[in-house]
């Protein structure tokens, strides 16, 4: 009979349960890769259950990819006909006895990156971060760059180096800026390993169906376009990155790697989440303006070797992920299945709410402590984990994939 909760083994009041059902790509002993979908602690391997209703299924041909990329280009309408087929299976128990043997233990299986990723664009969105950042490399001068007030900051990132939870994160190396000679010369640069490597705690935004070059997607278009999020972490060399990004913007500094979940969130799961901006003053052009509920209510903890160090509020961000995907595609440039951008680091208002060590830590100045130790910016061997929830659609809690990365010595 249909029941009000999943019979799946402690599913029932989890953080995976029916009003989450996040999407992700996995594995068995080696064999193929394909698509499943999360609840409580099992995968459910979607093809073979949909095969069994309807053998020529377009829902199963696509779950039966190597990524959620086939299934995400079916769009908006098979998004939600299959979270409404995918909660009949696990709510009803008439479906259990030829479904419960598709259900895979999650210690059981192997989890990979869930999406080819076409382009990767990072945004600058929060307020507080930018603010923090301005302060820190230029306390002779106001915070905020003008423009930042008018548009969503953003920089194209590398797509070849996003790689899945749980991939180790090498020390990059390059130019770093020395503080010059005490004769008044100017700085000269050196080579070797980052000693400034820090991490940005994000959220990832990902591009279900395209759009044709020229094609503009409006703010009301926003869910149309966008399947899902992820957790994200944009790991950042900061020595770098300062030598480096005048008068362009981020380039080593930042395309060594970029971590995100294995599981892909969609906005179905978010319904509840949604909550106004914090406020934009100015008022922005009309191309980027959104009415009320446009933010994103959801709470982040940052972990670095198993203590929480931070919590970044994703509600204080300023500018909302309907206006950033607006602002990507406003000259024309086309958007395409598996592109991914993230938000920028999110920071809130408090000292204890900064989603990057170089906040933490002041630059390096004011060091933070970690289980008693003084700490700045990452070592060999340390390990970071984001975790996110947010409000469910049933009154509970829910959590977004976690994303996490250790860093191994230069080589």
């Amino acid at each position: 009979m249909t029941a009000t909760q999943s019979w799946v083994d402690g599913a029932a009041g989890s953080l995976f349960d029916l009003d989450n059902l996040p999407y992700g790509v996995f594995s068995i002993d080696g064999d193929d890769r394909r698509v499943g979908v999360r609840i409580g602690d099992f995968v459910l391997d979607l093809a073979p259950v949909a095969e069994i209703g309807d053998p020529a299924s377009v829902l199963a041909r696509a779950w039966r990819s190597p990524s959620l990329n086939a299934f995400m280009a079916l769009g908006p309408e098979q998004w939600a006909t299959a979270r409404w087929w995918i909660d009949e299976v696990l709510r009803n128990d008439v479906h259990e006895a030829r479904t419960a043997p598709h259900l895979h233990p999650l210690d059981r299986v192997e989890l990979h990156l869930p999406i080819e990723v076409g382009d990767y664009v990072d945004f600058y969105a929060s307020e507080q971060h930018a603010s923090n950042v301005g302060r820190i490399f230029r306390p002779d001068q106001a915070p905020l760059l003008p423009n930042w007030k008018h548009l969503p900051v953003g920089y194209h990132g590398r797509a070849g180096t996003v790689v899945a939870s749980g991939t180790d994160v090498v020390r990059p190396c390059g130019q770093r800026v020395s503080t010059g000679s005490t004769d008044g010369s100017p700085p000269s640069p050196t080579y070797g390993p980052s000693t400034r490597l820090d991490i940005e705690a994000e959220l990832g935004f990902v591009v279900g169906t395209p759009t044709d070059l020229g094609e503009r997607v409006s703010v009301a278009d926003f869910t149309h376009h966008t399947f899902g999020v992820v957790g994200l972490n944009d790991w950042s060399a900061r020595d770098i990155q300062a030598w480096e990004y005048v008068p362009l913007g981020p380039f080593l500094g930042k395309s060594f790697a970029t971590s995100i979940s294995h599981w892909v969130t969609p906005l179905a799961a978010l319904e509840a989440a949604w909550t106004d901006l914090p406020g934009q003053d100015p008022e922005p052009l009309d191309y980027l303006t959104v009415g009320e509920r446009a933010g994103l209510d959801i709470d982040v903890e940052v972990v670095l070797n198993e203590t929480v160090v931070s919590r970044p509020p994703y509600a204080s961000m300023y500018w909302s992920p309907a206006q950033m995907l607006a602002h990507t595609t406003v000259n024309g440039a086309s958007v395409r299945t598996g592109d991914l951008w993230g938000s920028g680091t999110i920071s809130g208002s408090e000292p204890d709410q900064r989603g990057s060590f170089l906040e933490l830590s002041w630059g390096g100045k004011e060091p933070f402590l970690l289980d008693g130790v003084e700490r700045t910016f990452l070592e060999d061997g340390d390990e970071v984990t984001l975790r996110y929830t947010a409000r469910g659609t049933s009154g509970g809690r829910i959590a977004l994939g976690e994303v996490t990365g250790r860093i191994l010595p230069a080589t």
